[in-house]
């Protein structure tokens, strides 16, 4: 069965036509070049960008950073930040490991190697590495939030709740947290609960899209079909179509789920797998012996 797509946040923004320079290569246009120390304030200002996710900006100010002094341990943490969320992951890895054992960075590089195993599917590893980030650094919200999403995937869900608790308080309410707990809270079926934090991460960041996409996903999961892909914006309408479409088909409404589903495959203007899968797993429920349509049920 084609389900819908998981509508957690990955941070992996693609940075196009950039390199990050690594210590191996960061000498390319010098062949000897002087090693200088950076500035706290420089550090600072690419680790600004990188949270603010400017990551164009970061990386070409990292790139000149590192052509200074390729052996900084902030640097290193840096280049591992934003090869995470360039998909990058293996060389974000390498990039934390490097430097681990250095005192002054370890909280940091042990958080992105829990982030980046995490990335990597890696699970055990990842919360191995998650648990040993905020036992340095209880603060580590990034690390608790990651904590949450594994223990979502073990359906632990008393611990996952836990973990975006510390997150959202370490946080200050990160829209981002606010999101994964909505999902976490509705992969649960708790409906009312998913549709606050969804709603909440809203409020924090208007523009925030997998928010808005994951409330019309519960709206849709309460029934609702009609307010939940009302207003959908062309770039996500058949995305959207699609979900709703999917929810019906597992509340066993047919009918509802075969129009939904139509919609999104003429939305999306090409050829749409995931809904045509779904399009055709709901004709053969519809049709099919009452056994396979309570077992379409019970897989709500």
């Amino acid at each position: 069965m084609a389900l819908y797509a998981s509508h957690r946040y990955a941070a992996a923004l693609v940075l196009a036509g950039m390199a990050i320079f690594t210590p191996a290569n960061a000498g390319w246009f010098d062949g000897s070049p002087e090693t200088t120390e950076v500035s706290d304030q420089t550090v600072l200002q690419i680790q600004q960008a990188v949270d603010d996710q400017r990551y164009l900006d970061a990386s070409r100010m990292l790139n000149d950073a590192l052509l200074k002094s390729d052996n900084d341990p902030r640097l290193l943490v840096l280049a591992g930040q934003v090869s995470l969320y360039r998909g990058q992951y293996d060389s974000a890895l390498k990039s934390f490991k490097q430097i681990d054992e250095n005192k002054a960075v370890h909280a940091r590089a042990v958080e992105g190697e829990g982030l980046a195993l995490s990335l990597l599917g890696r699970s055990d590893e990842a919360v191995k590495a998650l648990q040993a980030a905020v036992a340095a650094n209880p603060a580590a919200w990034r690390a608790w939030n990651a904590l949450g999403t594994e223990y979502d995937r073990r359906h632990d869900w008393q611990d996952a709740d836990a973990a975006y608790t510390r997150a959202l308080s370490a946080s200050g309410g990160s829209p981002l947290v606010f999101n994964n707990r909505g999902f976490s809270r509705l992969s649960q079926n708790r409906l009312e609960d998913a549709t606050a934090d969804f709603v909440a991460a809203l409020d924090k960041k208007p523009d925030f899209v997998l928010a808005r996409n994951n409330l019309r996903l519960a709206i849709a999961m309460k029934g609702d079909y009609q307010r939940a892909v009302s207003g959908a914006e062309t770039a996500n309408r058949a995305a959207i179509l699609n979900n709703a479409g999917f929810v019906a088909m597992l509340h066993g409404d047919y009918s509802t789920a075969k129009d939904l589903l139509g919609q999104a495959m003429k939305a999306k203007g090409e050829y749409y797998a995931v809904a045509a899968a779904n399009l055709e797993k709901t004709n053969g429920l519809a049709t099919g012996p009452a056994s396979q349509r309570g077992d379409a049920n019970a897989a709500h």
